[in-house]
């Protein structure tokens, strides 16, 4: 890497295809540093999208460790027609979709040792951690858990390929371009897929926003269904028809 440039400056500019080539052709030479920078500027927000999909931090820390696995060993392939986030997002949900499917095939049927997640913290790179504001009240905290804890139950259950484009719109916060890169899908699909995922929430959500909403402090969703938002944990996420 040419004069006085760090990993932190190109790292500052990464949106810039230039920039991020340079990098990519650290990590392709094999540079310890560039990894070291991918993993810090990765790792934390791969475990919380493979988590979103697994719902099981061990599968999820397990998944994410294969997903590095392949971004290591496929770096040579990258030749970025992607940006390097799209490509490493792609890899990400091939694996957690992998990983949900053996779940349901191997481990499903068993009954989990685990003690259940009593007060909405699941370890360290959980959703809890990332989203709780501190500044909350003791009831607002346990408000937003409660919230939180639905909504992932909820959105656990929705179907594909709704589920994955609302969380990567909705709780990723990627852009309509970026989604569509990630699932190699076009901008009319994407945003058709959220209409239709975010109506299909929110009628799952309907009913027990209507029971504890006031309570929580929740929008209860009007009778023509034209707007809902769930708050939960210091993050939106928003239904709308």
């Amino acid at each position: 890497m040419a004069g006085a440039t760090t990993l932190g400056d190109l790292a500052s500019a990464i949106g810039g295809r230039s920039e991020e080539a340079e990098i990519v052709a650290e990590l392709k030479a094999g540079s310890e540093g560039a990894y070291a920078w991918l993993i810090g500027e990765f790792q934390q927000p791969v475990y919380g999208l493979v988590y979103r999909i697994v719902n099981d931090p061990a599968d999820a820390a397990d998944t994410t460790q294969d997903v590095f696995l392949k971004v290591f060993r496929g770096m040579k392939h990258f030749h970025g027609e992607s940006s390097l986030k799209t490509w490493i997002y792609r890899i990400a949900l091939h694996e957690a979709a992998n990983r949900r499917r053996w779940w349901f095939r191997h481990k499903a049927h068993e009954m989990s040792i685990e003690p259940a997640e009593s007060d909405g913290i699941i370890g360290e790179g959980s959703m809890q951690a990332a989203l709780t504001d501190h500044a909350d009240s003791p009831f607002d905290n346990a408000a937003h858990r409660e919230v939180q804890r639905r909504v992932e139950a909820e959105l656990i259950k929705m179907p594909e390929p709704y589920r994955t484009t609302l969380i990567l719109r909705d709780l990723e916060e990627m852009s309509y371009e970026e989604i569509a890169e990630v699932l190699e899908i076009s901008l009319g699909t994407v945003k058709s897929r959220l209409t239709r995922g975010r109506e299909a929430l929110r009628q799952r959500l309907a009913p027990y926003v209507r029971e504890a909403g006031t309570e929580l402090g929740l929008t209860v969703p009007d009778d023509d269904g034209q707007r809902s938002r769930v708050a939960g944990g210091g993050r939106r996420v928003e239904v709308t028809s």
